[in-house]
Formats: C-alpha cells, structure tokens, sequence
C-alpha cells in the first residue's frame, strides 16, 4: 500500500497525506512513468507513492517493469533501447536491481546506478533503483544515496540482499538486515526517496516461519517503508493469502521464457516450482518457443486471477531482460497501452530538477539525450520562454552513440534512410549521426520532398512541417493535453557545400524577412538574418485555462554550440569507421572542413511552407550560375 504504517492490530494500511491529496490536483489517475510538463500536467512533480495512491482510488490496475544490469556496453545500448519500447507501453514504473559483484554504484556504463540514472533522464521513466546492505558500509551506503539523489533518482528499493556466499556474513559498519537500511535512509535523507521493500508470499526461505516473516515484513513498513512489492510466485492464490495477511501494494509476475531462465529464477528466489508446471515444462525443455507459449498462457491465467479479485493494485513483471513475452501478456491483458500523444514536442527527462523545463532548441530535436547530456550540469531550466542567454553553458561532447552503416556514396545514405530503403549493399540505414531513430511521423509527411533535394546534395539532419492550429489529440503532431491546439512554423536544417552558399543567398534576399536563416561553417564563419540574435518560436501550442507554450525555438546563440556538435559527428561517428588516408575518409573529412550548416525557418505558417520554393529555385539558380561561369 501507499505510505504503509502499522496498526494497533497489526495490519497494514495507507495512511492519510493531505499533501498527497493536494499534489495530485483532481487530475485523472492515468498516469504512466512517462514525465510531463508542469505547466501541462501537474503530475510530473509528483512522487511515485502518491501516483499509486491514485490508482488504487479510482481502481485502475498499473504495471511494473524490472530489468537488471548487462555486462558489456552493447548490452546496455540494447537495454536502453529496451526501455524506449517498453516504456511505450505506459508502465507506472520500472526497477533496476543492484548487482554487488558489478560495482553497482560507480560511473560504468554497466553499473546499476548508471543504467537507473539513464532510464530517469534519458527515458523520461519513473524508475526505482534496488539498494543492499551486502558488502557495504554505512558511509557507503550514505555516498550511494546521495548520488542517486544528485543524479536525479528519487525511489529506493531497500534489501538486505543475498549473502555472497553461502551463508550471511555480518557487516560491522553496515546493516544486516533491510529494516535497518530503511532506517537509515530515513534518518538521513529524511522523506527525499520513496522507499520500497519486500514481501516474501511464501515467507523468506531463512526465515523460522511464515508469521515471524510477516512481522519483519511490518516491521520495515513501520520503519517508513511507502510500498511493497512481493518475491515472485506460481499460483494466485499464494498471493491471496498473503495479501490477506498484510495487504501489499504489488503483485509480481513472470513470464517463462525459456526452460534456464525458469532454473536460474528458481535458484535466485529459492522457490520450489509447482509439480504441475514441472510435469509440463520437462518434455518440452529444449523447445524455448514452447515454453515462452505454456509461460505466457500461465502468466494470463494468474494475472486474470488476481486482477479480477479486486485485491491486485498493480503486477510487477521480471522482464529478464527481454521484451516479446511480457508485452503479449500485457496486451492481452489489455494493460499496454500506447498513447500516441506526447507531453511535448521533444522527450522529457524524469529528473527533479528538470521538472520546470518546458523549452528547448530545435537543434537537439533527434538527438534529444545528447541535448539532456550537455545540460545535465544546468542549475536551472527555461521555463515559459527561452529567454536570450549570450553564453548558456552546454557541456562537452562526449557522444556513446555508434554509427555502424558504411557506404560509398554519402549522398546515398541520406537519402536511403529518408526513403527507409536499403543501400546497394542491402542494408537499410535506419538512423544518422544526426539522427538517433527512424525518420518520426511527423517527418514522414516531408518524406517525397526530402528525398529529392538529399539526392542533390542537400543532406538534411533536421525539419518540421507548418502546422496551423491542428488539434493537441492529433497521432502524428499532436502534443499536450486534450482540447487544445498546436502550431509549428515550417523549419528545414541541412548540411550543403560552399560553392552552394553565394546561390542560397542570393535567392534567400527574395524570401526576406519571411525565411530566416543561419549559415555557419565549422571555423565559424556566420551568416545571419536574425534580428538582434533573439530566439524565434517555431513550436507552440493553445490549451483549455493555460497559458500559450512554446517548447520549441530556434536560438541563433545555442546554435553555435550545436554547430560544434553537428560537425564532430562527421569525424567522431562517421570518418572513424574507415581506414586514415582512405577514399571514403577523404571526402568525409573534406565535407567536415568545407561544407556549411544551414537552417531556415519559414515564419508564415498560415501559408504552404515556401521553403521547398525556395529550394527549387536555389537549384536553379545555382544550374545556371555554373553553366554559364567562364
């Protein structure tokens, strides 16, 4: 339950939290792990606890994830990854667990406390980091929590953990047992993390018996323990009997998804499989599809149980890491639900102090977690306008993004990933430097018209169409709550060579002050219509009793500091995968040293964008200027 105390009768039961009631604001209960804006959605702000809180009132179910630490960089590329999917799917929250033998708490791409950090400020997921007592020391376990604090992460698991061995050994400067590390967290960060334990279904395998665990049980949700998740079980009514007991706020749940991922789940939780499973999945051992099948039907059956009992708030599923069989159940289920509509234009961070932040440059618009990277050091963000800043502090570059697709023609693999088409070597180009996905929906409205003008030359990295007053509930470029309406400014962002540049000025000069442009070379040569250097507003929307947001602009200043980026990727991400002094590297670098960075914005939005004009005549005018040069 939410903010668990302990009853003169024993029980558990939510207490009362006025400021619960007043966070949540009267909103609707549908809420994911997915962050919104303040300004749009009060809910951003709120704690993990009090989003249960409402659920369980209105009675509507969430689900959890849980993942756990890879091993290798490329693992934990692909979890990334993972969590964009599945986060689609609108879980209330998901776990990361805490893996002692993996130096859970350091800066490795691979560490706990890091894949936690990327899921809160690069997924934009509510996530709750798991936190043993095993191995550590007091002071250790305080350095944790403060930089879980600092890196943005305001939920703990708290476990004692399984001893490295095979019995406990006693920490003398720690704790050995959870009801101590809650305490402690309490104590010391006071009521900053929401804080959950376990709850053991069947009892703890070393525990004397059933109702002694039950007592330690309570007594950690005494200790300021906010919510319980159990360990996993096999039949619905185990759950039941337990819930009975102590009412805890969440069921897990796992799906079978081969026959050793049901051996090692058993070896960790201790837990006996039922006789009935075993006697199915024996035959069928070395057949993971068949398993996964049987797992999934188990899992629906028992998931149906507990959800139709009206005792099961939420499930909690352990994923293993994998996607395809947790996703089934949840779809039929029918708790997977896939909102198309976005908070705002560009991803949002889960992190605290990120909460105000409802404007950003266009510039980062695919690449929107290296954006989050280089202001992660910020003390506060743009909120209501972006303001005119001659020197925002972006931080280094230091992208973890690979570009694996190589080609002969640069030209070609532009306008192969516009088009969604494989190369001549057949293989499809499914991201850019610049471009961290597929081309989104809204891009694929531009998709005849980019294609044609990638294909001479003109490698675009960036754009958007005009939009006049579309609806905010629109699946392609609806954002923001329902009843509103959104508006965008035609906007286009394209790498080209110098000797294009005299050409698209002087054809710019007939478009003026309707388009404005930037033209920046990697040296910092700067040419530039924008009136006094101030931000122009390409993105903005219109809602029922708010204010006008404008989540999108266009900054002539961070513009500067995008330059830097945009360029780099070429040597960084793309040169690096040939050999030096070869052919493909040449002319890689010399786009680098020579080519210009444009962007344009069409200011009439009202209108049809005039920029593919003004594209068709720079063509033009650019054809008959080498034509006829002597």
């Amino acid at each position: 339950m939410v903010n668990q105390v302990q009853r003169g009768d024993g029980t558990l039961s939510s207490r009362s939290d006025s400021s619960a009631a007043s966070a949540s604001g009267g909103d609707s209960s549908k809420e994911s792990s997915r962050c919104s804006t303040p300004v749009l959605d009060a809910d951003r702000t709120d704690r993990l606890r009090y989003k249960m809180r409402r659920r369980m009132e209105s009675g509507d179910h969430w689900f959890s994830l849980e993942f756990f630490p890879p091993r290798t960089a490329s693992g934990a590329v692909n979890l990334i990854s993972r969590f964009d999917r599945m986060g689609s799917g609108g879980p209330l929250f998901i776990d990361i667990t805490w893996h002692p033998s993996g130096d859970p708490g350091s800066d490795k791409e691979t560490s706990s406390m890091m894949i936690a950090s990327t899921a809160v400020n690069y997924c934009g997921l509510e996530s709750v980091l798991h936190l043993t007592c095993c191995n550590q020391s007091k002071d250790n376990i305080s350095r944790h929590l403060s930089k879980a604090k600092h890196l943005g992460l305001k939920n703990i698991m708290a476990l004692r953990g399984d001893p490295v061995g095979s019995d406990w050994e006693e920490e003398e400067e720690g704790f050995n047992y959870a009801v101590d590390l809650v305490k402690h967290i309490r104590s010391e960060f006071d009521d900053y993390f929401d804080i959950c334990v376990a709850g053991y279904p069947t009892g703890h395998p070393e525990a004397h018996s059933y109702k002694e665990d039950l007592i330690y049980l309570k007594e950690k949700v005494a200790a300021g323990a906010d919510f319980v998740i159990t360990q996993l079980f096999f039949r619905a009514e185990t759950f039941l009997k337990f819930e009975e007991d102590c009412r805890p706020s969440g069921s897990p749940c796992v799906c079978v998804q081969g026959y050793q991922s049901l051996r090692q789940l058993v070896k960790l939780s201790k837990l006996e499989v039922p006789e009935e499973i075993t006697r199915v999945i024996e035959p069928i051992k070395d057949n993971d599809a068949a398993i996964r099948n049987y797992g999934i039907h188990q899992a629906l059956e028992m998931c149906r149980v507990l959800l139709d009992s009206g005792r099961v708030p939420g499930l909690h599923f352990y994923t293993l890491n994998r996607e395809v069989a947790t996703m089934e159940v949840l779809r039929q289920l029918g708790m997977w639900q896939e909102d198309p509509r976005r908070p705002m234009p560009w991803a949002v961070s889960a992190h605290p102090k990120r909460k105000v932040e409802d404007v950003r440059p266009i510039f980062w618009g695919s690449r929107p977690k290296s954006y989050i990277y280089r202001t992660q050091d910020w003390d506060e963000f743009p909120n209501g306008r972006w303001g005119n800043s001659s020197s925002p502090a972006f931080g280094e570059l230091n992208d973890y993004y690979l570009f694996y697709l190589k080609s002969k023609s640069v030209f070609e693999v532009f306008t192969c990933y516009i088009a969604a088409q494989p190369n001549r070597k057949g293989h499809k180009v499914m991201c850019l430097p610049w471009n961290d996905e597929p081309l989104a929906p809204e891009t694929n409205m531009l998709k005849d018209e980019l294609e044609k003008v990638n294909t001479r030359g003109v490698l675009t990295i960036n754009s958007q169409p005009n939009i006049n007053g579309k609806p905010s509930t629109d699946p392609i470029v609806g954002w923001g709550p329902p009843g509103g309406y959104v508006f965008q400014k035609a906007y286009l962002e394209f790498f080209t060579s110098s000797e294009n540049v005299n050409a698209l000025l002087k054809v710019l000069k007939k478009y003026e002050p309707r388009v404005n442009y930037h033209i920046v070379n990697v040296h910092g040569r700067n040419l530039t219509n924008a009136p006094d250097m101030q931000p122009n507003a390409v993105t903005w929307g219109i809602f029922p009793g708010r204010e006008i947001v404008q989540p999108t602009v266009v900054d002539p200043v961070s513009f500067m500091f995008w330059k830097d980026e945009a360029f780099a990727l070429w040597i960084e991400q793309w040169a690096k995968l040939y050999e030096d002094e070869s052919p493909s590297r040449m002319i890689i670098k010399y786009i680098h040293d020579n080519y210009f960075l444009v962007n344009l914005v069409d200011n009439d939005f009202p209108l049809d964008s005039c920029l593919w004009q003004f594209l068709f005549c720079f063509f033009l005018c650019f054809f008959i200027q080498n034509r006829y040069e002597p």
